[in-house]
């Protein structure tokens, strides 16, 4: 009898510690400064409220909780305060999910293009690692791809699309006429940078970024700006780093700088973000794409256009005639030079004029002077195009 009840004692005695260990481990681990951080920043009120739980003398300092007793964070995960502050949690979020904040225009924007991508540079993660490999990109048989009269479009969006009908459409221009800059150049991400090359290195801000406009996509822009005033165009070139030293929001800062722009110089007809893409496998490869012209290594360009798929955008079509216009002559004068114009869900803020474009001039892998080189065939031929728009 006695050793049936000393085995029922161990037994009972083996339970109780197991629980209490139980217990130690939920006090131990229980979310105490979560709840501080519910409950407010005042230390004073939050620990003589513990004191009136427990009863007893708590330590001081900055950090009192690392200071307790297992037993006491035993006791402080089973207090009441605790259990309201997870109450009071659980409450939060179901108010948030039924009441959701309001989004500005340009919040709403900035969270299409992050939803969906930019474009490759957003789907395709920027590397440092790995080899660099030559791409020439063009279109394909099948899934988005569109061609006809030396267009060719790679579809990402719900929209059905007649590109000959929009080849042959006329493409309106509504601006004031008169003295004054006729295009618009900017960079929404201004730090976007190359491979660093031969004379062309530079201190780099993030990869493949810098705040330096000597290397960066600004550059880019300013070959840009003296083609098209070689041609007798007028260039407004705005050099600021909208996405330094905070990337995000980058669209909304550059949509109030265009606004902006627009009211100074009603003169502007063609605002033109000028980027350079991003092309990384999973393996780490860096991808540089090349036109395959013969002569000075030269990067392809790519058009990228929005929709009002997400968002109002009343101009889109007339945007994507005009890039189509400019991809036919590309193609006529040097082909490979362009990658398939690439149309998107969100707006990139081309919803401000009748004659907004996105231009990615090369990607990482190609260093700044096979940037520079795209850059001013591109110019050459866009040009073109865009006096013949503004002398009718």
């Amino acid at each position: 009898m006695k050793k049936g009840r000393l085995r029922r004692l161990a037994r009972r005695g083996g339970a109780l510690c197991c629980a209490l260990v139980a217990l130690t481990v939920v006090g131990l681990t229980c979310d105490f400064q979560g709840a501080c951080a519910r409950l407010g920043d005042s230390t004073q009120l939050l620990w003589g409220l513990l004191r009136s739980e427990l009863g007893e003398a708590l330590p001081s300092g900055d950090d009192p909780w690392q200071q307790l007793t297992g037993l006491q964070r035993l006791s402080l995960g089973q207090t009441a305060l605790l259990g309201a502050a997870r109450q009071t949690e659980k409450s939060g979020q179901e108010e948030a999910e039924a009441e959701p904040e309001e989004q500005t225009d340009g919040q709403a924007e900035e969270a299409a293009v992050q939803e969906e991508g930019e474009d490759d540079e957003e789907a395709q993660p920027e590397s440092s690692a790995g080899q660099v490999e030559e791409r020439t990109l063009l279109a394909s048989e099948g899934g988005g791809y569109l061609s006809a009269l030396g267009v060719s479009l790679y579809n990402y969006t719900s929209q059905e699309l007649d590109v000959e009908a929009l080849a042959a459409a006329e493409i309106a221009v509504e601006a004031e006429k008169g003295d004054g800059p006729q295009i618009l150049i900017l960079h929404t991400h201004g730090s976007e940078a190359y491979t660093m090359d031969g004379e062309d290195i530079y201190q780099e801000s993030d990869s493949y970024r810098t705040t330096d406009t000597q290397y960066n996509v600004v550059r880019v822009g300013d070959e840009m700006q003296q083609v098209f005033e070689s041609l007798g165009l007028e260039v407004l070139h705005d050099r600021t780093l909208y996405d330094y030293p905070q990337y995000d929001g980058a669209y909304g800062r550059s949509a109030a700088a265009i606004s902006g722009w627009l009211e100074q110089y009603p003169t502007i007809q063609i605002v033109l973000d000028v980027h350079r893409d991003a092309l990384a496998g999973s393996d780490g490869t860096v991808y540089k794409t090349a036109a395959q012209l013969g002569g000075d290594s030269t990067a392809q360009v790519m058009l990228v256009l929005g929709t009002n798929d997400n968002l109002e955008h009343p101009n889109w079509l007339n945007n994507l005639a005009l890039a189509i216009r400019i991809q036919q002559e590309l193609d006529a004068a040097y082909p490979t030079l362009a990658r398939p114009i690439s149309l998107r869900s969100a707006r990139f803020n081309q919803q401000l004029t009748y004659g907004s474009l996105l231009v990615e001039v090369g990607s990482h892998g190609n260093t700044l002077q096979e940037a520079l080189n795209a850059a001013d065939l591109f110019a050459q031929t866009a040009g073109e195009v865009f006096l013949e728009l503004l002398e009718e």
